[in-house]
């Protein structure tokens, strides 16, 4: 009995589960930052300080996953937004023209430009992916931003944030446009190693090709810190500039816009916004858009990957959540040098599990650039017209940007007056068309889709020339099956299916 008690006196004296959580953080911190440190002696000659700037974000990043357990946000405390936290568009005045230049000599242009076009079976920079008239999205902003500077004679620069899977390429790349009037800057996202999910160890043995699967770019929220780090901030504010207008660079709506430039340069002085978002209606294509609420007393970017799971089909409610974010973004460069010096940033780090082709589980932490909207004083949304959110991020949306349905202007894509509603077809293409190579072998030529509604196609389908697709078309070529749709076609809500049987729909 005796012994029994010396055993329950002894399990009192254990560290609580809290002190042994914080023991084994502290554990796994360190244990960080000794591989961390072993893996810098790899760096490239030249690269170890801005290495060790790196790592530093990382390590930061990393404690924070460590320490930041349970959910991002508590459903109880989220208050859907007031109206007047929304501004309309439409309510929006113009610039006069003898404004509009000294508008624009406050501006900088940001394009994301760290992805690859493997999803769409490409290699390289997604930016070099053909969208029109044998020009790429690069291209097209390289234009827009030329059409710009030509008109109202100035010098809007266009910054490029790359990252180290399309840097190299890109720089190639941007050697073409050496006669065009645009100064074009670049800067890297950072590079972080990816973390062994069982270890919660680094995975790279070192800088070396050898090792190159171990890294990846941790996501757009990267942004400030790096442009910081790349001196281009500094930059730009000494040059009189006052606000970045960020967004992807594969969004083919995310032009220049004077409206919302004039209401950020001009608005009075106690009231200018230090961050605007660009958020659109939603529909139900869009239901997994990250929305803004308010949340403690400030404006939030909730994303989908932060809901309860009980909470998803709440969230996806049009009428609910009635908008979402475009990731379109206007910040104010000052407010950008604050947050960053004074460490004020926050954004949620998203956890991204991934398997490597080695079978090795690992952890991705990353964040978005939005959600650092919290961290600026008198942020705003914009609701605007869906024109500018037309992101190309499959084969299905390429198809839609490539057809009739737009016309081309100076780099910019506006849609054709012929087109009796406004809205966006809705297109879904099979796996078959995935890559852009088989999704251009299969059309002949691209579909008139001035009238389509509703676009289903699945299986072995190829498309003649000058076919024109209305109203509701579904074609499914069942397994072992192939459909040709004759030259010529004219479907109109159609399903084709089996041996190219057309019905009526």
């Amino acid at each position: 009995m005796a012994a029994n008690a010396n055993f329950v006196r002894g399990h009192k004296r254990t560290p609580s589960d809290a002190e042994f959580r914080d023991a084994m953080r502290k554990d796994a911190q360190s244990a960080m930052n000794k591989e961390l440190n072993k893996l810098l002696t790899t760096a490239p000659p030249g690269w170890q300080e801005q290495g060790r700037k790196e790592f530093d974000g990382f390590e930061n990043l990393f404690g924070r996953f460590l320490r930041e357990t349970g959910p991002s946000v508590e459903w109880e405390k989220l208050k859907l937004l007031p109206p007047e936290a929304i501004k309309k568009y439409n309510e929006l005045s113009s610039p006069s023209p003898q404004d509009t230049k000294n508008l624009l000599n406050n501006l900088v242009v940001i394009k994301l430009n760290g992805g690859l076009g493997t999803s769409m079976g490409c290699t390289g920079p997604k930016s070099a992916i053909q969208v029109r008239n044998e020009l790429t999205f690069l291209d097209m902003n390289v234009q827009q931003i030329e059409h710009l500077n030509k008109t109202y004679g100035v010098d809007v620069p266009l910054v490029l944030m790359n990252s180290f899977n399309t840097d190299e390429d890109t720089q190639k790349i941007l050697r073409k446009y050496s006669q065009i009037k645009v100064s074009i800057f670049t800067f890297n996202q950072s590079r972080y190693p990816r973390i062994n999910r069982d270890t919660l160890m680094p995975v790279p043995r070192s800088f070396g090709e050898d090792s190159i699967e171990g890294w990846y770019p941790p996501g757009h929220g990267d942004v400030y810190n790096s442009l910081y780090n790349s001196g281009l901030l500094e930059k730009f504010i000494k040059d009189g500039k006052k606000f970045i207008f960020i967004s992807n660079i594969d969004n083919m709506g995310a032009t220049v816009d004077l409206n919302i430039l004039n209401f950020l340069v001009n608005s009075p002085q106690s009231e200018a916004p230090e961050f605007v978002m660009e958020v659109t209606d939603k529909t139900r294509a869009d239901v997994k858009g990250g929305t803004l609420i308010e949340y403690e007393g400030k404006l939030r970017l909730l994303e989908y990957a932060q809901v309860p799971s009980d909470h998803v089909d709440e969230f996806k409610s049009v009428s609910k959540f009635k908008i979402f974010n475009t990731n379109n973004l206007w910040i104010s460069l000052d407010a950008i040098k604050r947050n960053v010096e004074e460490e004020t940033l926050h954004m949620e780090i998203i956890v991204n599990p991934k398997t490597l082709d080695n079978g090795m589980n690992v952890i991705q932490l990353e964040t978005a650039v939005g959600a650092a909207i919290k961290s600026f004083d008198r942020a705003v949304g914009i609701n605007v017209p869906r024109s500018r959110f037309l992101p190309v991020k499959t084969t299905s949306d390429l198809l839609i940007v490539m057809s009739n349905l737009y016309a081309m202007r100076t780099g910019s894509l506006e849609m054709s007056p012929k087109r009796s509603f406004p809205s966006v077809p809705l297109v879904k293409l099979g796996h078959q068309f995935s890559k852009v190579k088989d999704f251009l072998n299969r059309f002949a030529s691209i579909p008139d889709l001035l009238e389509l509604d509703h676009l289903t196609v699945a299986g072995d389908v190829n498309f003649g020339k000058n076919v024109s697709l209305r109203g509701t078309v579904i074609i499914i070529a069942n397994h072992g099956e192939k459909i040709d749709i004759p030259m010529g076609s004219i479907l109109e809500n159609k399903i084709v299916s089996g041996n190219l049987r057309i019905l009526d729909h």
